[in-house]
């Protein structure tokens, strides 16, 4: 059974991805601390102490230093997989896939759709000792274009701007790619995150990597540039 959303999430509302974030003990956001340990934590990542298993920012492994592919690990997607999708593609090893189930119309439905697209999966970097997730986004209407999916979702953010979009391939399909800002309020500062679509029998999927800051989203691209070469269709 997948996980509520909320969790990872319900802080967007403040403008500064709490759903990427973890508490001042070094913990998931996972709803187990109040505000207050999360302000204790900005104070704390101002400082440049941060939280969680993270890596010396200058001994990086390889594969984040250079942008090099890491290496790989399951295959997401397929039958028997954490998450049931209309597409596969590899995962970075460490990184910790979990199914996510929205429930329309409940308290916490908000946070699991961004435009027309409903969450479905999220796979955690923590294990890999980065804060952030790729996020696997599901679509409406069979015929809608990647680019199409792509402009509706990066609209239902509020916080984004600088949108700029390129038409690529995913694996052998079709897909628009776009990188954008996203402003975080709380913190006074900017990070870029990343997404892509590709249109599927099922509709739309997108697959976004968000992050903690800019230097956690530059550390977790080649994840992200593995799962963009290695997916098919489901």
């Amino acid at each position: 059974m997948g996980h509520n959303p909320r969790s990872e999430r319900f802080g967007s509302s403040l403008g500064w991805g709490l759903h990427d974030a973890c508490d001042a003990t070094g913990t998931d956001s996972g709803g187990r601390g109040g505000l207050g340990a999360r302000r204790l934590f900005v104070v704390r990542r101002r400082h440049g102490r941060g939280c969680g298993p993270r890596r010396d920012r200058g001994r990086l492994p390889a594969a984040a230093a250079t942008g090099a592919a890491p290496e790989k690990g399951a295959t997401l997607g397929g039958k028997g997989s954490a998450c049931a999708l209309p597409v596969t593609f590899g995962l970075a090893a460490d990184w910790k896939p979990q199914a996510v189930e929205v429930e329309p119309g409940s308290a916490f439905a908000e946070p699991g759709q961004q435009g027309s697209a409903t969450m479905i999966c999220e796979i955690d970097a923590k294990p890999a000792g980065n804060i952030g997730y790729l996020r696997v986004w599901q679509g409406k209407g069979s015929g809608t274009t990647p680019r199409a999916a792509l402009e509706d979702f990066v609209a239902g953010d509020p916080n984004a701007s600088k949108a700029a979009y390129a038409e690529i391939r995913a694996g052998s399909l079709a897909a628009t790619e776009v990188e954008y800002t996203v402003n975080v309020e709380l913190l006074d500062e900017k990070k870029t995150e990343h997404a892509f679509a590709v249109s599927t029998p099922a509709g739309p999927v997108v697959v976004h990597l968000g992050g903690l800051d800019s230097q956690e989203h530059e550390e977790m691209l080649p994840a992200y540039e593995l799962a963009k070469r290695t997916l098919e269709l489901g």
